[in-house]
């Protein structure tokens, strides 16, 4: 499947943007002078752009259903349990899990067409309604989400990355307002997986591998990962934060058996 095409009106903005005109050369004169601080300007506006685009694109009909061979590691974790008793599930099921971070690391591969290989994208949700209820036969939600792209991606693999997270999601992602290139750490240290990308580490996830089997309510899983082509196990969440802008919420949410672990392929 071909990725959309930027429509041409853009390109001469972009094009007198990138290419001030020089004195001396016959369509100069003094008035046409950039004022001190025009380039951090044009630079911002161009990111803003680039942003944009990003966004626009990821929600157009033609990435509903991308195509690719890829494969991984992912994590997530939700604002609701995923392995708990009955009683604990049937009070959360309608005030809980709302929330979601999602977040998937290429080993290799390629996504429409697109080699993402080494790259990482990570998904922060917000809905208005638990997230997980469909699997219950529950209404779907309205989600809306803020997606961070590997900052070493080039723009075909930033387009790539989302692409991949609306498709692998199951198009959970809903409304994504706003996309975010960023450095991403997603570290597996053995007993843990660790997860943080944005400004100041917007968002934030620690995954401990190990989960305690707490006989209460008589524990047991119900619900699957959100994801499609995972293989994963359930995760102690030991940190699972959002603090980034966009979603007009925040959350902070640890301590808590609502996590999943494992590997992708697509």
């Amino acid at each position: 499947m071909g990725l959309p095409i930027t429509p041409s009106p853009i390109n001469p903005i972009v094009s007198l943007m990138s290419s001030p005109l020089v004195p001396g050369t016959r369509a100069w004169h003094p008035s046409l002078a950039p004022e001190p601080g025009t380039s951090r300007i044009i630079s911002h506006m161009k990111r803003a752009f680039t942003v944009a685009a990003l966004v626009a694109l990821a929600t157009a009909p033609m990435l509903a259903g991308g195509t690719g061979t890829v494969s991984g590691s992912y994590v997530e974790a939700r604002t609701a349990e995923v392995f708990t008793g009955g009683c604990i599930m049937n009070s959360e099921a309608e005030t809980m899990g709302k929330q979601a971070v999602l977040a998937w690391k290429v080993d290799r591969g390629s996504f429409n067409g697109v080699s993402i290989d080494g790259l990482a994208v990570v998904a922060a949700l917000s809905g208005d309604r638990n997230l997980g209820m469909t699997e219950m036969g529950g209404a779907k939600p309205s989600v809306r989400s803020a997606l961070y792209v590997d900052a070493r991606a080039n723009g075909a693999q930033q387009l790539a990355l989302v692409a991949m997270a609306n498709t692998l999601s199951n198009g959970l992602v809903g409304t994504i307002v706003n996309v975010t290139p960023t450095p991403i750490q997603f570290a597996d240290h053995g007993a843990e997986i660790e997860v943080t990308a944005g400004p100041g580490n917007a968002v934030a996830l620690g995954i401990s591998k190990h989960i305690p089997h707490d006989p209460t309510c008589g524990a047991m899983q119900w619900f699957h990962p959100f994801a499609a082509g995972t293989d994963a196990a359930i995760g102690m969440t030991v940190q699972h934060a959002f603090t980034g802008s966009g979603l007009g919420t925040k959350w902070s949410d640890p301590n808590r058996r609502s996590a999943f672990f494992g590997t992708f392929s697509y």
